[in-house]
């Protein structure tokens, strides 16, 4: 193709991490190689609005009003494959491949990638099915528990149960898991939503917290004495892992603040441990990425025991942070591939995954006409 592809980045969204969103598309947006791309920047906002304009991502971080004349949606059928907006199709042809940033609900679990298949559009990441057991965290602790993969304990209660009977709810968790617990939203990333409890008191206000942000709370027993390690993988049907680093979080837990706003957190890259360790992690991370049917990129989440370096696989991320700081462009930084390349692979693997799938039969000819009566 001798001319430049057209990338559609995709960023904000109806979630709690909508500034996270914008952040990761300020970086990768820098990043893309101007000689080989041309870039639409499409911004969600709050409300749930498309626009398209050089100035989206300025008018997002800044809460400005969005301008109508911007407005635009993705058309849900392959004849487009690109946006319209209130005069007809924006000016610049289709789009060669999405690249949607848009973390949390909305952007990252399933239905923005539905959008784009029915957009017939190639997109980085993982589809529906894998993007929506990546988001789920207790579909993926089903899949990963029948897998045999080394999971901590957990329950889950849907927010109904919580709001009718909270000390019910409490009572199945302390005859279950010993405190400290974690609990979480079962549909969030960046922490947030998500509490450490150690105690009934702490587990009532935890529960409340989660139900505010999804219909479906998980609560997981604390690993002691670990350490927080994170391996990225690259690739479709081959994936590859990076080298694993160490997060060394500011406050007890790596929660949001830990992880965007207080800067005190460090990270440890290559992490410090034994060469049979880092083994069994990578080959864990490729295969928690290939039991969830993932393509393109996901971040793989562990817990390691500090005296034994036992594993626990904590969660997979499929659509990670991009701002300057975050682990997964890191990690493969430090594994030999640069934010650029890095940016290209994954464009690459969007273009491959979309061609095979492109090839499939999607039809079927009857030998009779029998519906036409």
């Amino acid at each position: 193709m001798n001319r430049k592809l057209r990338i559609g980045v995709i960023f904000g969204g109806r979630s709690g991490e909508h500034e996270v969103s914008l952040v990761s598309a300020t970086s990768v947006i820098a990043a893309l190689d101007p000689s080989r791309f041309e870039v639409v920047p499409i911004g969600i906002g709050r409300d749930g609005r498309w626009i398209s304009a050089p100035d989206a991502l300025h008018l997002l971080k800044a809460r400005a009003p969005l301008d109508a004349r911007s407005e635009c949606y993705l058309a849900p059928e392959p004849t487009r494959r690109g946006l319209v907006g209130p005069g007809g199709p924006p000016a610049g042809g289709p789009i060669d491949v999405v690249f949607p940033l848009v973390h949390g609900t909305g952007g990252e679990d399933g239905s923005l990638q539905g959008l784009l298949e029915l957009a017939g559009i190639p997109y980085v990441g993982a589809g529906v099915l894998g993007s929506a057991l990546g988001m789920d965290k207790i579909l993926q602790k089903m899949v990963f528990a029948r897998e045999g993969f080394p999971v901590a304990r957990y329950v889950w209660f849907t927010a109904k149960e919580i709001a009718a009977d909270p000390r019910k709810a409490a009572r199945i968790v302390e005859a279950e898991i010993r405190y400290p617990v974690f609990v979480k939203p079962a549909n969030t990333g960046s922490s947030v939503g998500i509490s450490k409890a150690h105690d009934r008191k702490e587990l009532l206000a935890a529960m409340a917290l989660a139900a505010e942000y999804d219909r479906k709370v998980i609560v997981e027993r604390g690993v002691k004495n670990v350490r927080e390690i994170e391996v990225s993988v690259l690739g479709n049907d081959r994936p590859e892992a990076s080298v694993p680093g160490e997060i060394i979080p500011s406050n007890e837990f790596y929660d949001y603040d830990a992880k965007y706003v207080d800067g005190k957190s460090r990270a440890v890259i290559p992490a410090e441990l034994r060469k049979g360790t880092v083994k069994e992690l990578r080959r864990l991370a490729v295969r928690a990425f290939t039991a969830l049917d993932c393509a393109g990129m996901a971040r793989v989440d562990f817990f390691v025991q500090k005296k034994t370096e036992r594993i626990v696989l904590n969660e997979i991320n499929t659509i990670p942070g991009f701002t300057s700081i975050s682990m997964y462009p890191k990690l493969w930084e430090a594994s030999g591939l640069p934010y650029g390349r890095l940016l290209e692979r994954l464009i690459g693997l969007a273009l491959e995954r979309h061609a095979e799938k492109a090839a499939l039969r999607t039809t079927y000819d009857p030998r009779t006409d029998w519906f036409a009566g």
